[in-house]
């Protein structure tokens, strides 16, 4: 078995999500974890539509043992009217060997998510996050209080987790939204070597 290591997994398509992973993955790996970054692969509606095994660039797609055998999972995606985007939600409901072993429970979770707009459904998206992962077994982190960027921000972030607003003309994250993200994954990696039996 690897070393242990938090799971950053998110689903990305104009790359804010993917920026923010990047941002969570420096945090994680500040609280002295390893962070794996993975994705997942696009769907369609066009049956035939086939993605490569291996993208062709940014993060690998997600196995299930990557999952089974984190010891922390920070789970991103873009909103989609209100909820996670298709392909993420297609690979949480391909996890059902895993709850049925059990392999999540009572590893520390985190959800991050990225809209357009600023009223774009970001709150509803992490929610919406978070219920498969209670149904894991996991136990949810957000972000407290004492991050003063929550009580700065004028664009993203929120106490369910990060979260950034592009607006029309895809605007990168700003500082609030970058420390936020940073902040998460300093917190999720800290509570994966709390939890974790070998740290």
């Amino acid at each position: 078995m690897s070393q242990p290591y938090v799971l950053v997994l998110y689903y990305s398509r104009h790359g804010a999500t993917r920026t923010m992973a990047h941002s969570i993955a420096r945090g994680v790996e500040q609280a002295g974890i390893e962070a794996r970054l993975r994705t997942v692969p696009a769907i369609s509606t066009v049956c035939e539509a086939t993605e490569p095994s291996i993208p062709d660039e940014g993060a690998l797609y997600c196995t299930e043992q990557d999952l089974a055998e984190c010891a922390g999972l920070a789970l991103g995606s873009p909103t989609r009217f209100g909820n996670m985007a298709a392909p993420l939600k297609y690979f949480i409901d391909g996890t059902s060997a895993l709850w049925l072993s059990g392999a999540l429970i009572d590893k520390p979770a985190a959800v991050f998510s990225a809209s357009s707009s600023l009223h774009g459904g970001q709150e509803t998206t992490l929610l919406s996050m978070m219920i498969p992962l209670l149904h894991h077994g996991m136990i949810l982190a957000g972000l407290p209080y004492s991050e003063s960027a929550l009580l700065k921000t004028t664009t993203g972030g929120t106490p369910y987790g990060a979260t950034h607003v592009s607006g029309q003309d895809n605007r990168p994250l700003d500082d609030n939204e970058l420390s936020l993200c940073v902040a998460q994954g300093k917190r999720l990696g800290q509570l994966a070597r709390k939890l974790h039996p070998k740290l």
